[in-house]
């Protein structure tokens, strides 16, 4: 709305340059007189409004996990997240020194749709984070993989979801500005003796911006 107020004020501005030009009256002058123009200036001063920090996740109905890699130590269920975006639109002499971001996801347990069913805790859920987009300066990266308490066998941190975990930072904001997309891979690696029935939980994903 700022935007459209302020084009029909310059447009109103132009207007009455033009019929000032029109409305003045003066003497008669010779056919063979110079042209006179009127200079219009004008100083446009650059934009008040600062940039930020902000994140979006992709359209999305959920992520449904499906059985795949299961075996004797454990049932195991994968899927993707949506993808996340993050953008930076703050100018250089915007950012404090020091500044950096992050987001850290964190899930809820599994509760099953029959209420007399035991819920699957947080800590059976892993990820894998992927950048999706190039650093260029390589100070944009994604975050470690964590594997479900029950170990994927990869070495990484066998600690689950249940605590925030990193999905994508930068150690020094003013390195990089831009956009960036960023998704994991899920497992949910449970006991082989789980219960069946159907299961939800909420995997929340947060920005922090800190100088």
């Amino acid at each position: 709305m700022r935007i459209n107020r302020t084009t029909r004020l310059l447009a109103a501005a132009v207007l009455g340059v033009a019929l000032a030009g029109v409305g003045v009256a003066g003497p008669a002058v010779a056919d063979d007189d110079p042209e006179q123009g009127i200079d219009v200036t004008v100083t446009i001063e650059p934009g008040t409004t600062t940039g930020q920090v902000s994140m979006t996740v992709a359209d999305n109905g959920g992520v449904s996990l499906q059985e795949d890699g299961s075996n004797a130590a454990a049932r195991q269920f994968v899927g993707t997240l949506p993808t996340v975006t993050v953008t930076d639109t703050r100018r250089p002499e915007e950012i404090p020194a020091g500044d950096f971001w992050a987001v850290v996801g964190q899930a809820g347990e599994f509760t099953a749709t029959s209420g007399s069913t035991p819920p699957i805790g947080s800590q059976y859920l892993g990820w894998r984070p992927r950048l999706l987009t190039d650093s260029s300066s390589g100070a944009v990266e994604a975050g470690e993989p964590v594997s479900s308490v029950i170990s994927d066998g990869s070495g990484a941190p066998a600690v689950g979801l249940q605590g925030q975990e990193l999905l994508v930072s930068t150690a020094n904001s003013a390195d990089e500005i831009g956009t960036w997309q960023v998704n994991a891979d899920l497992a949910l690696r449970t006991p082989a003796g789980v219960a069946a029935g159907e299961y939800h939980s909420t995997l929340t994903l947060s920005l922090f911006n800190q100088s």
